[in-house]
């Protein structure tokens, strides 16, 4: 029925318009034809002494125009079949090539794309909640659509524009048609049970899409990125619950993986009362040591849980080497994290120089960091507006003079952080052929490039698009998941059956999944740095890190339901 009536909308919608026009045009001359036709073998039949009825005259007429020829009726005389064969080759005509012709054209063709075209929904289902929705694609929504299906909450992608939304629709994305700025939209959306609205947009969208909302709806969280600084005021103002200026956010993300600060943990994510902090491992006591040897649990009760390497994320073990450029990944309390600040933290930043090339809002966010850690920089900068003191070098990075001029010599870093993810694979391996032993930090704007640019020599990648998800993500509030970084995430879950009762060590899970169990909650108490050799209880809680198939190998041999 309800594709039954919407044949009828679209019949009715369209007889004004000139497709059926010419169809009822074709239709009308068939049946006039078809009168004269009947009118002229009436004549003709009274000629050679014979009499016929009406209807008589419209059968002989339709089925000789159809070619049908039954030859029940025909004519005598050289006249009549001369009109016959004239009303043959005509009827073929018409009947047989025109009018089919015209039908398919002008309706089923257009029929056809009229439901081609309006097979991407323009409402959710009314029990819809829970939701995601996104205004749009792009490297950031992407990244989160990855995220939600991963953790199987569901999604919309709110598109304006029907094609668009057609394509996404048959590339397997969940889609809905709808103006960002119609307040109907949202409320077929179901936006007042939505668990986050996500706009990436530019500033003025942005805030034009955050006010529809929150005029809808007073209590569904809104994330909105910002380019400007200038915007994140009006964003506010507009009802966003949190504003991402990815730009800075990332910067602030690059300088932080600058080895040769001081060594201090820096909290890149919680989980109720656990932080996960991750630390350069600069101190004597540290470098070319394992876990054990450092004991670092025994003097600080803070848990080294995983160690990046070159962008690689390896869960932690007593045997776990610590390297120069290694990132200790650690979990604990803020009381737990200062004790290792204590411990291994140097007293004084080092001096040694940093290059960062590109003076974009990422790069400039970088460089305000660095001069915050009072650490030297210099900025490398193609466009003469964007240089702004003596901390800029204008020219050409990929020109060795004018690397030199910035003093890659002497660095100890260099952070690349182009938009152009060919420039930024381009300048890594050019830096790290000069300069075999920097440390390079580079930026991707595609999570595709991340691997690219790890071959091209630098130790660690941040990627926006990532970035952005993390943030993103990690705004739905309280939840059973925590991102981290790309791949990295730590989820909470109830004990499983087959752990009950057993020890970390009994049932070691870091060797058989690379995850490791970073907390554990039985009732209102959360124990971090747990005690291996205590048996994990029965309705109780893990919380966990690991990567993506760490993560996976968990599941499929400890199967359990999230809670949340």
């Amino acid at each position: 029925m309800k594709a039954l009536g919407g044949i009828l909308a679209y019949l009715t919608g369209s007889l004004r318009g000139r497709n059926l026009r010419v169809v009822a045009w074709l239709v009308a001359t068939l049946v006039l034809l078809v009168a004269i036709y009947s009118g002229v073998f009436h004549v003709l039949m009274e000629r050679e002494g014979r009499s016929h009825s009406i209807a008589t005259g419209v059968y002989w007429t339709l089925t000789t125009m159809s070619t049908l020829g039954f030859g029940d009726i025909t004519f005598n005389s050289d006249a009549g079949r001369v009109f016959s064969v004239v009303v043959l080759i005509s009827g073929a005509l018409f009947i047989l090539v025109l009018l089919p012709f015209a039908f398919i054209q002008f309706v089923f063709m257009p029929w056809m794309q009229w439901r081609e075209y309006n097979r991407a929904p323009s409402e959710l289902p009314e029990g819809t909640s829970g939701h995601i929705i996104l205004t749009g694609r792009g490297a950031v929504a992407d990244a989160v659509i990855r995220r939600a299906r991963d953790a199987g909450v569901p999604y919309v992608i709110l598109e304006p524009d029907r094609s668009t939304a057609l394509t996404l629709h048959d590339d397997g994305y969940h889609v809905m048609v709808g103006d960002l700025d119609s307040p109907d939209a949202y409320r077929r959306a179901r936006v007042e049970k939505a668990a986050l609205v996500a706009t990436t947009r530019t500033d003025m969208t942005n805030t034009n899409i955050a006010f529809t909302v929150r005029g809808i709806s007073e209590h569904v969280p809104i994330v909105a990125t910002a380019a400007s600084a200038a915007s994140v005021d009006v964003l506010e103002l507009a009802g966003c619950d949190h504003v991402l200026q990815l730009g800075q956010l990332l910067g602030q993300a690059v300088a932080r993986r600058v080895l040769g600060r001081d060594g201090r943990s820096e909290v890149i994510g919680r989980f109720d009362e656990l932080h996960i902090a991750e630390a350069s491992a600069l101190h004597p006591d540290l470098v070319g040591k394992t876990l054990l040897e450092a004991d670092v649990r025994a003097r600080c009760n803070v848990h080294v849980v995983g160690v990046w390497e070159r962008g690689s994320y390896r869960s932690a073990g007593p045997e776990t080497l610590i390297r120069p450029g290694t990132v200790l990944i650690l979990a604990g309390s803020m009381e737990q994290l200062a004790a290792y600040d204590d411990a291994y933290a140097s007293e004084t930043s080092t001096q040694s120089p940093v290059v960062v090339i590109g003076a974009g809002r990422v790069g400039r966010a970088a460089g305000k960091d660095l001069a915050a850690a009072e650490v030297p920089y210099k900025i490398i900068e193609q466009r003469s507006d964007r240089i702004r003191d003596l901390h800029y070098v204008l020219g050409d990075a990929a020109d060795l003079e004018v690397l030199e001029r910035a003093g890659l010599r002497e660095s100890s870093a260099v952070l690349v952080t182009t938009h152009d993810d060919d420039v930024n694979v381009y300048l890594t391996i050019y830096c790290r052929r000069l300069e075999p032993d920097i440390q390079i930090i580079a930026r991707a704007n595609l999570d595709r490039n991340v691997d690219t640019l790890h071959r091209a020599g630098a130790d660690a990648v941040l990627s926006y698009a990532s970035l952005g998800a993390s943030a993103i993500w990690n705004a739905l509030g309280p939840n059973d998941i925590l991102v981290l970084a790309e791949g990295l995430v730590v989820f909470r879950l109830p004990v499983p059956e087959k752990l009950a009762g057993r020890s970390l060590i009994d049932t070691q899970l870091r060797q058989k999944t690379g995850t490791t169990v970073v907390a554990i909650v039985e009732g209102d108490h959360l124990e971090t740095n747990p005690d291996p050799t205590r048996p994990l209880p029965a309705g109780g809680q893990l919380i966990v890190i690991a990567d993506e198939e760490s993560e996976k190998r968990f599941l499929e041999r400890y199967p359990a339901t999230k809670t949340g």
